[in-house]
């Protein structure tokens, strides 16, 4: 929803983007100041979060297509800064002086709404400018005087104050792998408040999460907006996430991967399962383990192992001698002889 205060702040000049920014732009401006100015990296310091508030406050409005229109529309209106105010004695022009300028009033033209107009009918009708711009007129009380309009073609302004949802409250959090399968509660600082938030199982690298009612309160009796938390799995030394399913490099001897082996693989739960390795697994050769992944609400993934054939970078003389036999006993197999022809293909 609209805001009055879009009137007086320049969200592109917060970003530092142009007004014709495209999306990706206007994202990469946000997460470069995010970062900067995150309450984490700035610990008591209230300029930084200012700007951290102030950061995310005009990405939410230029990241959804529909707001960024209305707070273009009402910038372009009001020249980008000015006010709609009652106007009078007290300094700056009122909604009355803006529509006299566009009119040639000289900023005495008085606007009637309707009904018993000036004398001469030389008053302009302010239900008929609504009308141009898209607006509703106002209805008429019993007495004739005005009820409240709707100025409904930019963005919503009305006499009456519209209750509106508050913005939305922008964070992150960086988990352990073993947290981001299982689950797991943070503490989070944003917006200068600190909470307690359950992640659920099974998120993901790069995952948000929208936490309803978590954010900034709404205007006029409005909803509060919402939380939304942008997650960062650390990097686990075997395993690594791959949706539901996690995923590990299993290494294996040259003996066991060419005459095949019973081996043990470590599973996250702290157990192990025995996977029978084929006589002539090569590296990159990917097994199943069911039921051994990330367990959500819709389903419980696998574990993958890929076969990484371990190459010894260190050999005795009685490891060189037999390896010589071995590739003598091999009568010169050349396992690059088809290479080159089915290369030319």
């Amino acid at each position: 929803m609209a805001s009055q205060d879009w009137m007086t702040k320049d969200f592109y000049a917060v970003l530092g983007v142009a007004k014709d920014a495209d999306s990706a732009a206007i994202k990469k401006a946000y997460r470069k100041l995010a970062k900067q100015y995150h309450p984490d990296r700035n610990p008591d310091d209230a300029v930084a979060a200012e700007r951290f508030k102030e950061v995310g406050e005009a990405y939410a409005v230029l990241s959804d297509p529909k707001e960024r229109e209305q707070y273009d529309a009402i910038r372009n209106m009001t020249g980008g800064g000015a006010r709609f105010t009652a106007g009078g004695t007290g300094g700056g022009g009122g909604f009355e002086d803006i529509l006299s300028s566009m009119f040639g009033g000289g900023g005495n033209v008085r606007f009637s709404t309707g009904g018993a107009g000036g004398a001469g009918g030389a008053e302009p009708d302010l239900d008929e400018l609504l009308r141009m711009f898209g607006g509703t007129p106002s209805p008429t009380r019993k007495n004739g005087r005005p009820g409240a309009f709707n100025f409904g073609g930019f963005g919503g302004f009305s006499g009456t104050p519209e209750a509106t949802k508050g913005p939305d409250v922008l964070t992150s959090a960086t988990l352990s792998l073993r947290d981001a399968v299982a689950g797991t509660t943070v503490e989070l600082t944003a917006d200068k408040r600190t909470m307690t938030v359950r992640i659920p199982a099974g998120v993901h690298d790069g995952q948000k999460i929208r936490l309803s009612g978590k954010g900034r309160p709404g205007n006029h009796g409005g909803p509060n907006g919402d939380m939304i938390v942008t997650i960062s799995v650390a990097k686990h030394p075997v395993y690594s996430i791959d949706g539901a399913n996690l995923r590990m490099d299993l290494p294996v001897s040259l003996a066991e991967a060419a005459l095949g082996a019973d081996v043990e693989v470590p599973l996250l739960d702290g157990t192990t399962k025995k996977v029978r390795i084929k006589p002539g697994t090569p590296s990159g050769t990917v097994m199943r383990i069911s039921g051994a992944g990330i367990a959500t609400t819709k389903r419980t993934g696998d574990l993958l192992v890929t076969i990484e054939v371990a190459v010894p970078k260190k050999l005795s003389k009685a490891a060189k001698k037999a390896l010589q036999d071995f590739d003598a006993a091999m009568e010169g197999t050349d396992p690059r002889a088809t290479l080159r022809d089915e290369a030319a293909r």
